[in-house]
């Protein structure tokens, strides 16, 4: 499970930083991967990128500004191009799907594969093996979501020695005791799984957020996350000019992360008036209040660790 950052800025390119566009990793537990957000040149910094179009499934939107949208019907027909014949499912806002199809259409373009639309407004939006995503509005200029990730907590480690003590022999029994099932022996014992299972491991949650003010949706969406993803358009100086166009500063991305008790904060949405190396400023304004800061760039990743078995 992993996050690769495609593109980090906000509003518009700049040299150093594309719009928006995440890939959530999903290769080793669902075999795909999804994505958050696909601003204008994602097909671009796709071909930069470990990123396989045809392994790509899933488009989470948060809202309908063009630095969230551009990208997405180069990113259908880049697809199609490459031979991709699985459904792509995209769920966001009302008015993506008029959007993507009036834009398909216009420029006639094909796309040999199913395109899907699940126009949603809040609460659990997709169950993808041992995955559920949520949403919630958020508060911005327009209507934008923001997104929670949450896996399902794993079985913890069978404990093969106890079992063996009790003459039960490695094999398929041992699945079933793993899952918390009961088994019966030949001699009539019954072995219940719960007796020779460790924890369970908890499951991670990632929240991305769209663009927004600080509010109280923000806080339930983060709460307890491993990772927040957190836009932080602004330096603090700018707090007003935050507020007036409803984003958010480093500082206050910070707070949030502290009072959400997140392990891990990562800021992006990068204003293009902090070109280069400073941006490096934002990260200098939150890690003094939150120190599990991370300043993302364009093609940086960072890999999401399984949680410690629960006592």
């Amino acid at each position: 499970m992993e996050l690769y950052f495609l593109g980090t800025g906000a509003g518009m390119p700049s040299r150093q930083r594309n719009v928006t566009s995440v890939i959530l990793n999903l290769q080793e537990e669902l075999g795909c991967s999804w994505m958050f957000d696909c601003g204008e040149g994602t097909q671009h910094q796709i071909l930069q990128a470990p990123v396989k179009l045809g392994r790509l499934t899933r488009l989470f939107v948060s809202h309908l500004h063009g630095d969230h949208i551009f990208g997405i019907p180069g990113l259908l027909t880049s697809r199609s191009n490459q031979g991709a014949e699985e459904p792509f499912t995209i769920c966001g806002p009302k008015g993506i799907r008029r959007y993507v199809e009036t834009c398909l259409d216009i420029s006639e373009s094909r796309v040999n594969y199913e395109v899907r639309f699940e126009e949603i407004e809040e609460g659990e939006v997709c169950r993808a093996g041992p995955f559920r995503v949520e949403a919630k509005p958020l508060e911005h200029r327009i209507f934008s979501l923001g997104y929670r990730v949450v896996e399902a907590d794993s079985p913890g480690t069978l404990d093969s020695d106890k079992l063996k003590a009790q003459g039960l022999a490695p094999g398929p029994l041992y699945g079933k005791l793993k899952n918390g099932e009961s088994v019966t022996l030949p001699d009539g014992r019954v072995l219940h799984g719960r007796d020779f299972r460790g924890p369970d491991i908890p499951g991670r949650v990632v929240t991305l957020l769209g663009d927004t003010r600080t509010c109280e949706t923000v806080y339930e969406l983060a709460k307890n996350a491993d990772v927040l993803v957190h836009e932080a358009t602004f330096a603090g100086d700018r707090a007003d000019l935050a507020r007036q166009f409803y984003h958010s500063t480093a500082e206050q991305a910070a707070r949030t992360a502290l009072r959400a008790r997140v392990k891990t904060l990562i800021l992006t949405h990068i204003s293009s008036r902090y070109p280069g190396e400073e941006a490096e400023r934002l990260l200098a304004e939150a890690r003094p209040i939150f120190p599990g800061t991370y300043l993302a760039r364009d093609f940086w990743s960072y890999r999401i660790p399984k949680g410690q078995a629960t006592t």
